[in-house]
Parts: structure tokens; C-alpha cells; sequence
């Protein structure tokens, strides 16, 4: 045994964590219940993320966990290739009562990560099915977030998740972010401007040429970069875009999907069904890890063609629709319809947003931004130290017994659809004295 007092922290490399920063001052986490964590020194810390955007319907929900030690005892795992159990059938079946009418097929994986791989491939097989064979050029864009495997950061656009690893997967080409505060600084809700921003697809199509493109994928909301909200009518030209030029359009709603925007999916709330979504977080309220994309019918129907004995996509995970995650689920959609979670944060949003917006005029904010129950508020970075300034108001807020998230110098609010007005007050009032802290 190393006689180094911190040796018991040695052995775990942190995911998306400063390693040393954290492992000489530990932030620990040793329980949770409704809008709370409890840290190692039993500290009650307010949770403004949702956990990390997942934990929609609050921490420790009874018929979750039930749910979960229920399923435990009952069918610990059945193999999901040529064989099934009955909950998977359950859930996706509960599942397409809540998406975007005409997408009714819901394939299982085990993350956002994987969904959108799963997306990815699903929409260049479907091409190649189809017999248009050469359209294999996926289209992502600036700062957006689509996990962390090789296609995911291949059609993502964060420079510090892209820039270590290599040239990635050939053949991916981008558009433009919406971000633009020259025009759009502080707007509440969907700014005004930038709905041209959704041309670029036209430019790179005159590049590329459609008959080579699969699909385009963005966020419905760029989630990890910071918190960007379309332009009005941006979503609405992409939608035009991709049908004028047979072209799949994928939304990634692992962070706003279930409930962050006061619809159970983005693509209702912005009134743009997509052909293909990913989902995950809110999917099990957090619980068990678990993603899915849900599918067109025509996506689905073009796989099933040839002798009905083959395998018709090759592609899955050994535990796609693990029998706990489903149960986690199935337990997390009731939570949510017997709260009515799926369109609190329609009910909570104006006061979320006024709350919000009075951080204006605080040192150093330079733009906020906000939709349903999720925001941001950017801050002008220290010189020569982006993300510094950031980074010390999400220590000081943890410090004062309140969790947000910081994405630069974005602080990235998305609490869970449970919040009350007192825990949006407590939320903000925390935030602004660690704003005058750190001036």
C-alpha cells in the first residue's frame, strides 16, 4: 500500500475531468434525493443540472428504483441477438406514443454515444440499400456535441474533443454554428436572426453534390458547447433542405429530449420532425445507462428485403434493451406521466427565463440564453485563460452548495423538470455572488 494519503484516488482516470485539480481538493458525491446530492461531508447540494442533463424527474424517485430491484431479481439479462423479452416491446411501444408522429421505430442502445453511431450508420446503409450507394457524406456541424466515439466526433465540431485523435472518418464536411451575439445577445427564447446560417447546406451540397451526402446532423439545441438556440426558422430550412435534396436530417435530442423544453421532444416545441433522433439521459431518468434512435417507417421498411432468415442490419450492442435499463425506463415514463414532467418546464420556462435574464448587467456576462428549462450565461474570458473564469464559478457555486455545469465560460443551467420557484431563486442568487467573486 502507497503510504500516499490520496492513494485510494489514484487507480480512476476521470472522464472530461481535471485529473490533478480534482484529486487535490475531491468533490464527492455519496447520495441523492429529489432536487438534492449529499456530498461526502453531508453537505446538501442543490442540483441545477439534472445530474448532467439526465436526471429529469429528480433523484430517487420510488417507482424507478423499484422498478430496477424488481427487474434485478426477475431477468438479469437475456441476450438481445435472435432473442428478446418482453419489456423491450413494452418500452419502445410506450416510446412512439410520445415521438414525433411517423418516427415509430425505436432501435436500443446503451448511450447517446452509441445512438448516434447507430444514426449514423443506419442512414448511410439505408442509402446504399436503396441502391444509392455513393451517398456517404454525413454532414455535421460547428460546436456541435454528438459524443465522444469516432463518428460521433468526426461530425461534432468541439475543437478540444476532435484535435487529439487523428483525422477521424473521411468524408464529413460541416456548417456553420448559430452562435451570434452580435445580433442575438440576450434574446429570450429562439433569437430573431440567423435562420440564413441554414444555407450553408445548400453551399456545401453545390460542393459535394447531393447524390454523395447521407445525411446532416445538428442538435435541436447545441447542448454542450453552451447552450445554442436556433434561430427562428433555421430548423424549418434545414427540414426543406434535406427533403428538397434527399437527404436524411438526424436531430440529436440526447439532451433535450423527455421534457427540457416543455414538449416531451425538441422537435415539438420547434415544430421540425427529423428523420432519425437520438435520445439517451432523460431515457432512464439516469438510472441504468440507455440511448435509442427512433426511425422513419421508409428508413426501417428499406432494410426488410432478401430471404427473411438474414439478418437484416448488422449492427447492435450486447446490451441493447438490457432488461434493467428497460425497466428503469418503463418506471422513469411513469414517474414522468403521473408528475406531468413532459411539459412542466412549458409552466416553469418564463419564470426560469426572468430569472436568468436578471444576471444581466453582472460582471463579465456577455450573453445569456435560455429555452424551456435549459440555460446559459457566457462570460468574457480571463486573457490568455479561456475557461478559467468559467471553471471558478462552477467551484465557487459547489462551494455554496449549489451544482451547475460550465462548458468554457459558458455556466450551463438544466435542472431537473421537479424544480420549484424557491430552487430557481436559490439557483440564480448562487450564480450572481459567484459572478462578483470571480470579477
Amino acid at each position: 500500500m502507497s503510504s500516499n494519503p490520496d492513494a485510494k484516488l489514484d487507480a480512476y482516470w476521470m472522464p472530461f475531468t481535471a485529473n490533478r485539480q480534482f484529486k487535490q481538493a475531491p468533490r464527492l458525491i455519496t447520495g441523492a434525493d429529489g432536487m438534492y446530492f449529499t456530498d461526502d461531508k453531508g453537505r446538501q447540494v442543490l442540483d441545477g443540472i439534472a445530474g448532467l442533463w439526465c436526471v429529469n424527474a429528480g433523484h430517487n424517485r420510488p417507482r424507478i428504483v423499484e422498478a430496477i430491484q424488481k427487474q434485478a431479481a426477475e431477468l438479469d439479462f437475456a441476450p438481445p441477438f435472435q432473442m428478446a423479452h418482453p419489456k423491450a416491446f413494452e418500452l419502445a411501444e410506450r416510446l412512439i406514443e410520445l415521438t414525433p408522429a411517423g418516427l415509430n421505430k425505436a432501435f436500443f442502445t446503451n448511450s447517446g454515444s452509441e445512438a448516434v453511431e447507430t444514426a449514423l450508420k443506419m442512414a448511410i446503409a439505408y442509402h446504399r440499400v436503396r441502391g444509392e450507394g455513393a451517398r456517404t457524406r454525413l454532414i455535421g456541424r460547428e460546436r456541435g456535441y454528438h459524443g465522444v466515439n469516432f463518428g460521433g466526433i468526426s461530425v461534432g465540431g468541439m475543437v478540444g474533443n476532435r484535435k487529439m485523435f487523428g483525422t477521424m472518418l473521411s468524408g464529413v464536411d460541416h456548417i456553420r454554428h448559430t452562435h451570434d451575439p452580435a445580433r442575438n445577445a440576450f434574446s429570450k427564447g429562439q433569437p430573431a436572426y440567423g435562420a440564413e446560417f441554414a444555407n450553408d447546406l445548400e453551399n456545401l451540397i453545390a460542393l459535394h453534390d447531393a447524390s454523395t451526402i447521407a445525411a446532416v446532423i445538428v442538435e435541436p439545441i447545441a447542448g454542450s458547447t453552451g447552450v445554442l438556440i436556433p434561430p427562428q426558422g433555421y430548423l424549418q430550412r434545414l427540414r426543406e433542405i434535406c427533403d428538397k435534396h434527399g437527404i436524411l436530417l438526424i436531430f440529436d435530442e440526447v439532451i433535450t429530449g423527455f421534457g427540457r423544453t416543455g414538449n416531451p421532444f425538441a422537435a415539438q416545441t420547434f415544430g421540425v420532425t427529423p428523420d432519425l433522433m437520438t435520445v439517451a439521459k432523460g431515457l432512464t431518468n439516469g438510472c441504468v445507462p440507455m440511448g435509442a434512435v427512433f426511425a422513419k417507417q421508409f428508413i426501417h421498411d428499406a432494410f426488410m428485403q432478401g430471404p427473411e432468415h438474414l439478418i437484416e442490419f448488422f449492427h447492435g450492442y450486447t446490451y441493447s434493451a438490457h432488461p434493467l435499463a428497460c425497466a428503469a425506463a418503463l418506471g422513469t415514463l411513469d414517474t414522468y406521466t403521473e408528475d406531468g414532467l413532459l411539459t412542466r418546464a412549458s409552466e416553469m420556462q418564463g419564470y426560469f427565463a426572468e430569472a436568468l435574464h436578471s444576471l444581466k448587467g453582472e460582471p463579465n456576462v456577455i450573453d445569456i440564453r435560455n429555452m424551456g428549462l435549459v440555460g446559459g450565461c457566457e462570460l468574457a474570458p480571463l486573457p490568455g485563460e479561456p475557461g478559467k473564469r468559467g471553471f471558478s464559478v462552477f467551484l465557487d457555486c459547489w462551494e455554496k452548495g449549489v451544482l451547475v455545469r460550465t462548458t468554457g465560460d459558458t455556466v450551463a443551467l438544466s435542472p431537473p423538470l421537479i424544480i420549484e420557484k424557491q430552487h430557481i431563486d436559490h439557483i440564480i442568487d448562487t450564480v450572481r455572488g459567484a459572478l462578483k467573486r470571480a470579477a
